[in-house]
């Protein structure tokens, strides 16, 4: 029987949320209000029918110097889910409040990936005193989590899964999963296993239900299954599960035994997280969080800032190379930002294009060639309609056919340099094993830059118009 309570949470939850999903800005002020008041017991009565993803949004758009207050007013309701979906800085801020002993609980109600996403980030002193107060079991799952690299398989896996043996019947199974009260109750499939204990196929839960007791296991199983290896590299992990759209896979040791599983969930985190931190590399912006705190931050942008500076340097040596054709004919200033404004323009269009095809596997050492090839050509057709526009427009505009003439081929060669550079620049850090959504931006924007400028007043030089 549905109690009155369970239907009437869902309506106290969704009316402090707008259309969008997301805390009423009214709601957060009168939170905050009550924290600043000293009413913990208002702000507990506002706070208590969210679900844990949105108390952990309410913290986030708490600023900084209040959270500690509103954790203590809500310290009942800080329980794992809620740490598990809070912000990583934010999760920083309130975890160096709490105690080794609060931190040890917390991760003891969460499944190990959530754990470790909780403590890797810790100081070691701190991590080893939460590593003291765990369990012996809970311990040695999140050490032997952490022995792994970041961002790898063996730091995002969780080891709570089922598992049997082939030779076992659905009953069997059944009874199994009946009997035992400490098994996760968070999975979508079971994994069979041989003696090895590696993985020999997996079996739905919507098959465990439908099929009769007696029939064995390794007769309903499904033997393909995509197994991940506790070193692969989270991001080629998310392109297995959405290549063969995966719910859950088994991850395997370096000798082949099962030792985990990733499930979809994780996989969706994943996913945003990746295609967050490309865009934002690709503009040398750095993580981007606006939790970020801000000396973390400047100290990220000013590199690339100052990297930029170089490059327009470098782009300002070339234009110093014709300051006598622009003395002479001043319309070449006027309109040379075109050439490579729209230049870089179009560069950025192809990198980006570029850098996702690495990041989602599209682009290969096997259709490279292929991909230069398009990319020429789109670059071709760009430059040939532009450079005729801003040739018909500067003509109409200030009478000169040469100059017309100039800006025109210009528009072309830096389009096509900017196609190429957009293809091959990505490609070659990625071959070089760098990160091409770091580094290529900085390197386009320049080769569009110098050689907009370049070809440009070299062609208004060969033409005479600074004569």
């Amino acid at each position: 029987m549905v109690s009155e309570t369970d239907l009437t949470e869902p309506e106290l939850d969704t009316a402090q949320l707008d259309e969008d999903d997301r805390l009423k800005p009214a709601f957060v002020s009168a939170v905050r209000d009550a924290v600043e008041s000293g009413d913990a017991a208002a702000a507990r009565a506002l706070v208590e029918p969210l679900h844990p993803a949105d108390i952990a949004d309410l913290f986030e758009l708490t600023p900084h110097e209040d959270r500690a207050a509103l954790a203590t007013a809500i310290t009942d309701l800080l329980d794992g889910d809620v740490f598990a979906e809070m912000n990583d800085y934010v999760r920083e801020d309130l975890i160096d409040a709490l105690s080794a002993t609060q931190v040890a609980d917390i991760a003891s109600e969460l499944d190990t990936d959530d754990a470790v996403a909780i403590i890797e980030d810790m100081e070691p002193a701190d991590q080893r005193e939460v590593l003291r107060a765990l369990d012996p079991d809970d311990r040695a799952a999140i050490e032997e989590a952490l022995s792994y690299d970041e961002e790898t398989a063996g730091r995002l896996m969780q080891r709570e899964l089922i598992a049997v043996p082939e030779h076992w019947s659905v009953g069997d199974v059944l009874d199994y999963l009946r009997q035992h009260d400490e098994l996760t109750t968070d999975f979508w499939e079971i994994f069979v296993v041989d003696p090895a204990h590696k993985p020999v196929g997996t079996v739905a839960l919507s098959w465990i239900l439908r099929t009769p007791r007696g029939i064995a296991i390794g007769d309903v199983m499904q033997r393909e299954q995509t197994l991940i290896t506790v070193d692969m590299d989270q991001e080629e992990v998310a392109l297995r599960f959405q290549k063969y759209a995966l719910i859950s896979a088994a991850v395997v040791d370096p000798v082949g035994r099962l030792v985990g599983m990733i499930t979809v969930d994780d996989i969706v985190h994943i996913i945003s997280e990746e295609a967050g931190e490309d865009i934002l590399r690709l503009s040398g912006a750095g993580d981007g969080d606006i939790n970020e705190p801000i000396h973390l931050t400047v100290r990220t942008r000013i590199t690339w800032l100052v990297v930029n500076l170089g490059t327009a340097m470098l782009a300002a040596s070339v234009v110093g190379l014709f300051q006598g054709e622009i003395g002479r004919f001043a319309l070449l200033a006027v309109l040379m930002p075109i050439v490579s404004g729209m230049g870089g323009n179009a560069g950025t269009q192809t990198l980006a294009v570029m850098v996702r095809a690495l990041a989602t596997n599209q682009l290969t050492s096997s259709n490279t060639g292929r991909m230069i090839y398009r990319e020429f050509r789109i670059a071709a057709a760009n430059g040939a309609m532009l450079g005729t526009l801003i040739g018909i427009g500067t003509f109409l505009i200030f009478g000169n056919m040469h100059l017309a003439i100039v800006i025109a081929m210009a528009m072309v060669i830096n389009n096509l340099i900017a196609g190429l550079s957009g293809v091959l620049i990505p490609v070659t850090l990625d071959r070089l094993d760098i990160d091409p959504a770091v580094s290529s931006a900085v390197f386009v924007t320049m080769m569009t830059d110098v050689m907009g400028f370049f070809s440009f007043l070299g062609l208004a030089t060969l033409f005479g118009l600074g004569s």
